[in-house]
């Protein structure tokens, strides 16, 4: 059984964890949360300061490893934090070396998509499988990949970034992109396309009951989608059709040039199941190669919630490999 440390650096908040893990899955422990520091190196500091703590109320054992999950791009090799989007002023910070001194243990580092995958892996709704891919589908699209039973990051951690892969000429705009994967699939993408659509029925007359007037518009939200297509809605299925259809089509690239055997797919896709399932399968058996996709099983993630902590505690496994 080992100690594991996970270190979660978010842009506005971390999170270090500790856990227990055996073959059978991982016990957390306990957990400290805090704001993130503006200053990188003072995040570092408090990120020490935290485990140091938490270390001491578990009798001041080592950790076997220490895990660190944290958004790309970085350097996993080096580890080195390359300019996140969502923690500016963290230019090519090393976050490894830190702990790896202070500690004494081997420190892994992974982008959040690439941890997600790990602790699906290992503990969650792709355990025992040797080709996997996971899907974050929540505030953006981006994926892990498992691939011959080993996380497989690319040349310099680019891989799996199939958010920006464009499906159509001209739609919502995710990854900078319009029309790209993450700009149907995900959270933000899905309220801008349910916005674009709401206000084109708007001004031929309609009302949405999403949306019943241009004052609403903004307040567009996945979920106040979802609840209106559970209810009937006709705009609110329209959206949900296009975004299940794409969400499918997405997948059968994915399925006949990587040949996996699972697909994981997190957040959103779960909570809409009954809203995407059907429509995505569907347009994923059209469109994938038949002998690939038959050998392919697709499912929600099942973390959930936990898998922010456990996808740290998953990259610190992952560097005892």
């Amino acid at each position: 059984m080992s100690m594991l440390a996970g270190v979660d650096i978010g842009g506005t908040k971390c999170a270090v964890c500790l856990g227990r893990a055996a073959d059978d899955g991982v016990e957390l422990l306990g957990k400290r949360m805090f704001p993130t520091p503006a200053v990188p190196e003072e995040a570092i500091e408090s990120i020490i300061r935290n485990l140091d703590e938490l270390l001491a109320e578990y009798g001041d054992e080592l950790p076997d490893a220490i895990g660190i999950s944290c958004g790309g791009p970085l350097d996993s090799k080096t580890g080195y934090i390359l300019s996140p989007p969502n923690l500016p002023g963290w230019d090519r910070i090393d976050v490894m070396s830190p702990l790896r001194n202070r500690y004494g243990v081997p420190v892994g580092l992974q982008n959040d998509a690439n941890a997600c995958a790990l602790a699906e892996w290992k503990w969650g709704a792709g355990k025992g499988s040797t080709n996997m891919i996971f899907l974050t589908f929540g505030t953006g699209m981006g994926a892990g990949l498992v691939l011959n039973g080993r996380l497989y990051s690319g040349t310099n951690d680019m891989a799996g970034e199939v958010g920006h892969v464009r499906m159509e000429p001209t739609g919502p705009v995710g990854y900078g992109k319009a029309g790209s994967f993450e700009g149907f699939c995900s959270g933000g993408g899905i309220a801008r396309l349910a916005r674009d659509m709401a206000e084109d029925r708007l001004k031929a007359g309609g009302k949405p009951l999403f949306c019943s007037n241009a004052e609403e518009l903004g307040g567009i939200t996945t979920k106040s989608v979802a609840e209106a297509a559970a209810a009937g809605d006709e705009l609110a299925l329209e959206v949900f059709e296009i975004v299940g259809r794409k969400l499918g089509r997405g997948l059968a690239i994915l399925v006949d040039i990587l040949n996996p055997e699972i697909i994981v797919i997190g957040s959103i896709y779960g909570r809409q199941l009954a809203l995407l399932e059907e429509i995505t399968m569907s347009e994923l058996r059209q469109e994938a190669l038949p002998l690939a996709v038959g050998v392919c099983r697709v499912v929600p993630a099942a973390l959930q919630e936990n898998v922010g902590d456990l996808a740290a505690l998953s990259v610190a496994l992952n560097t005892l490999s």
